[in-house]
């Protein structure tokens, strides 16, 4: 089932995605796609409503991000084999984990701010675990159990403020609008191989990016694993689980966005996102 979020900034309400692909509105079955409305049973009994019987709502409204109250996201870095190899870095030998502030996430069709005086803005089209359940040492084999669902982030970053000076992931990646999130938050039933999605992005209509989440280092069930066993995980949390190749900073000559440009991108099974670049 394909899940959304609609409405204004901050008033979104929670919907799901009829066979035709309309918006069907869930505000009289549950308050919001968050918390502990995200578990995996519960999300399961909203999937066994018949959509017809349920409002239908305007094309036009705006999507928001399909969960709500984001409490952490938690990223990995250099985690697809080819994007290591465009970087010329090794192997990470074990997931490498950074912080991304919650207060960066925005809709799907939203324009992104960059930061003002921006240099080296660039993109990272990203699978996203959305967690389901609290998961405190989950297993690998029990993993898939913990999560609601999986939808698409661009982990937008900084460059200059990740890399240079006293340059750190988290501060180059935080700005507000640096986290679009959905359409949808897609539940693995629905997917059919979640290691094996088409990914790609386009900027002002080139296409930069165009992977496939067969080539990651670590898999959905270590990730989540992995993670557990040193951050406890909550019920709407995320997890955006690395880039292909073809970011900004990995092209000859880097190429970055500039205002006023257009950032398309999706992945098979997950829909796709569409943003213009504007002045911070």
């Amino acid at each position: 089932m394909k899940f959304v979020r609609f409405g204004n900034p901050g008033a979104e309400k929670p919907g799901m995605i009829d066979a035709a692909g309309h918006i069907r509105d869930l505000s009289d079955q549950v308050d919001d796609l968050a918390g502990a409305s995200l578990a995996p049973d519960r999300l399961a009994r909203l999937a066994k409503l018949d959509p017809e019987s349920l409002p239908k709502v305007s094309n036009d409204v705006r999507i928001g991000a399909p969960v709500g109250d984001i409490r952490q996201i938690v990223c990995i870095g250099l985690n697809y084999t080819d994007h290591a190899a465009e970087l010329n870095m090794p192997l990470p030998s074990e997931p490498v984990i950074f912080l991304k502030s919650p207060y960066a996430v925005t809709g799907p069709f939203d324009d992104i701010a960059m930061p003002p005086g921006s240099t080296k803005t660039d993109w990272e089209i990203e699978l996203t675990i959305v967690i389901g359940k609290k998961a405190e040492n989950v297993a690998r084999s029990e993993a898939m159990k913990y999560i609601a669902g999986f939808t698409i982030m661009n982990d937008v970053s900084e460059r200059a403020w990740q890399l240079e000076g006293t340059g750190q992931w988290t501060k180059g990646k935080s700005y507000k609008g640096f986290a679009p999130l959905g359409p949808w938050l897609v539940t693995p039933d629905d997917i059919t191989d979640v290691q094996n999605l088409h990914m790609w992005l386009d900027v002002a209509g080139e296409r930069m990016q165009d992977g496939n989440t067969k080539t990651m280092i670590f898999d959905v069930g270590h990730m989540v694993a992995f993670v557990s066993e040193r951050i406890t995980l909550m019920p709407g949390d995320i997890i955006a689980t690395g880039t292909p190749p073809g970011v900004g900073s990995g092209r000859k000559p880097q190429r970055y966005l500039k205002p006023g440009e257009s950032l398309n991108f999706g992945i098979e099974e997950l829909g796709e996102q569409r943003h213009t670049m504007v002045g911070g």
